[in-house]
């Protein structure tokens, strides 16, 4: 899988997508990315990429085009994804069907300033995706974790086979059950019983029941979705 990330502070690339289970991806080949600095296309020698908007209005937006000038010079955009509060919640469901093609390729607008003038969101039929509820100062951290959530998931990238993923909170239609490991007595608090049983039939019981409760005490929506 391949990403083309547009963006004004490229030195934010690779960031923290260079350790861990992503990183080591990164090393092995499984993903690859290109960095391309909007900058480069500035209309003047200040490296303006912005200017006020028509209308009116605080803040200034990034200019149709110097973002074309900058999506043209990608050889194989692909999906072309801007990060905006305006598009659909990234959710995992989505997740599995970014990662379902090893082979794609997606390149990543990350706005900065008010927003991105719409023509090109028009003109280039760019999809836009939000990863929450919340305002960022740029795409460039949702960047990250579209990148991280979709290559954790392919094949050869987690530890511990397809459990790893498969039993996690969302992939379980939920959230996830309690977690506990050693030491089995921990300043007065002990490891439930039955996990320390071997009976394998009661443990999983136990964990279906926990991420039930936890999943209608916290998330209640999650079981309106299934």
């Amino acid at each position: 899988m391949h990403f083309n990330i547009l963006t004004i502070f490229p030195d934010m690339f690779p960031g923290t997508l260079s350790g861990g289970v992503v990183g080591r991806a990164l090393e092995r080949g499984i993903w690859s990315c290109d960095v391309i600095n909007i900058r480069d296309f500035a209309i003047n020698n200040y490296g303006s990429v912005d200017d006020t908007q028509f209308g009116g209005g605080a803040g200034m937006v990034m200019r149709a085009d110097v973002l074309g000038a900058a999506l043209d010079s990608i050889q194989n955009p692909g999906q072309i994804i801007y990060f905006s509060p305006r598009g659909p919640t990234l959710n995992q469901h989505m997740v599995r069907e970014f990662s379902a093609n090893s082979d794609a390729t997606y390149t990543l607008l990350c706005g900065r300033y008010e927003g991105i003038d719409q023509r090109v969101i028009d003109e280039y039929g760019i999809l836009e995706l939000s990863i929450g509820d919340y305002i960022l100062s740029g795409g460039e951290i949702a960047a990250q974790v579209f990148i991280d959530s979709c290559v954790r998931v392919m094949d050869n990238v987690l530890g511990g086979g397809v459990d790893a993923a498969a039993n996690e909170s969302f992939e379980i239609g939920g959230l996830e059950w309690p977690l506990y490991t050693r030491p089995s007595v921990w300043r007065g608090r002990s490891v439930p019983e039955v996990l320390l049983s071997g009976h394998h039939g009661n443990i999983e019981r136990w964990r279906k029941q926990q991420s039930d409760e936890i999943t209608k005490e916290r998330r209640p929506d999650l079981i309106k979705e299934k």
